[in-house]
């Protein structure tokens, strides 16, 4: 246990010392950091200038229905395609705009001429209100057929906006023996996609250094001299201990100076940036439209989100988090260290490669359908199969999973490294020093049987 120990203390330090980390520990959370700061700071920056907008509209329909606003004038051109192409570029106009004329049905495109590419705002103003005069104009049609009197074609005409309802959808979890708990599954899906990702990411990335950490040390023959001291399994423990611990410093300072660097950006620039809650609101609302927004009609988005955020069991996800981050990568740096020992150079691992990275990359491939459906009988099998169940089972966590199930998961996993660890450590004591042959997987097999 003593040499075990040292072979950690070894491989953390040394490479907690090497510039790699240093730089990567500085350098990835001004990256979070700016994923976070930059699109709301964008946002503030957004194109402001006027912008001119000639409209050809040969169809007539559209006469001053397109409103100007605070940035964007259209103006009215009555003459040939071919002409107004010209004046737009002499009038240093923004776009022109082109209704060609229909003979049989309503006009349902048009065209939009410019010197460069328009945003995506000037074309959705556009297409939001063409569509919504389309709509009145077939609305006004369907009420001609009727022959009403005036009296009744303005109470038709009013049916599309009476009618017009937004459904505020709450939801509570009900549990047997405890109190009914207000849930929202946007907020819920976020962060199961975020730790998935988060494990997946770590996985692969410190399963790697694991691996070309034993190929570095292979053919460079230092690994002849180390086992003259210490056995194959304690050095390979070692090592992924060691590296297992790197990774989790190095995610510690990550989450704290992420969250150092939003705060201090925050309070420098409190008056130019949105605020806290409202990015939020934003973030939330892309990913999963205005749901959460119509949960909370009642209240004020303040305290919607704040809500939002009280509902999710910190300290069951921060701890599941830990246990599968943690368990996860033993598990698949054991695999990792078995390849690295058993080839000569990196370049001879693909072959072993695929097998280990398939039920990761499945797992982040089926993450989409759990999100879905997290309580289905996929994302029950997938959470307990030691393989995918780091990533699955963090995905189903803030929807609420029952602790048998969370149990079961743990314990198949911790098996499931173990078993791992044996079999990569019977690879490992013969692989290491094997040289100038390339294994296959019968070999892999042989050296799995050997005794001793």
């Amino acid at each position: 246990m003593n040499k075990i120990k040292l072979i950690i203390q070894r491989e953390y330090l040394t490479r907690v010392r090497k510039k790699s980390f240093i730089v990567m520990t500085i350098l990835g959370p001004l990256l979070m950091a700016a994923m976070m700061i930059v699109p709301a700071f964008l946002a503030t920056m957004s194109d402001t200038s006027d912008r001119k907008i000639a409209v050809l509209d040969e169809t007539g329909i559209f006469y001053n229905k397109l409103q100007n606003d605070e940035h964007l004038q259209f103006y009215h051109v009555h003459t040939d395609l071919n002409t107004a192409k010209e004046n737009m570029k002499t009038n240093g106009d923004y776009a022109l705009l082109y209704i060609p004329k229909t003979e049989v049905a309503l006009p349902t495109s048009a065209i939009i001429y410019s010197e460069k590419q328009p945003n995506l705002d000037t074309k959705s103003y556009i297409r939001r209100i063409m569509g919504k005069e389309i709509e009145e104009q077939k609305l006004l049609l369907q009420i001609n057929k009727l022959k009403l009197d005036e009296a009744d074609r303005e109470i038709a005409m009013d049916i599309p906006i009476s009618i017009k309802t937004s459904i505020n959808l709450t939801t509570y979890k009900l549990s047997e023996g405890e109190a009914e708990q207000k849930t929202y599954t946007e907020i819920a899906m976020v962060i199961g996609i975020f730790t998935g990702i988060l494990i997946y990411f770590f996985i692969f990335f410190f399963g790697a250094q694991v691996m070309r950490g034993v190929i570095e040390e292979k053919t460079s023959r230092i690994i002849e001299v180390i086992i003259s001291s210490v056995k194959p399994f304690q050095l390979m423990m070692g090592k992924i201990v060691g590296i297992g611990l790197v990774g989790l410093t190095q995610l510690s300072l990550w989450i704290v100076l992420t969250a150092s660097i939003v705060g201090v950006f925050q309070i420098a620039f409190k008056d130019k940036m949105p605020n806290q809650s409202a990015m939020v609101m934003n973030n939330t609302q892309m990913v999963q439209g205005n749901a959460l927004a119509e949960v909370s009609s009642d209240e004020s988005d303040l305290t919607a989100v704040f809500e939002a955020i009280s509902s999710i069991n910190f300290g069951i996800i921060i701890f599941a988090f830990i246990f599968f981050f943690l368990t996860g990568y033993l598990l698949y740096a054991a695999l990792f260290a078995a390849v690295g020992s058993a080839v000569d150079s990196e370049a001879d691992t693909q072959q072993f490669m695929l097998p280990i990275t398939i039920p990761l990359i499945f797992a982040m491939i089926m993450a989409q359908f759990i999100i879905r459906d997290p309580e289905g009988p996929v994302a029950f099998w997938l959470s307990i199969i030691p393989l995918t169940s780091p990533i699955i089972m963090m995905i189903r966590i803030p929807f609420g999973v029952p602790y048998t199930e969370l149990a079961l998961s743990m314990v198949l996993l911790v098996a499931g490294f173990l078993f791992t660890t044996w079999m990569a450590g019977r690879i490992y004591r013969t692989g290491i020093l094997m040289y100038g042959k390339k294994p296959s997987y019968k070999d892999l097999y042989k050296w799995i049987k050997y005794k001793g």
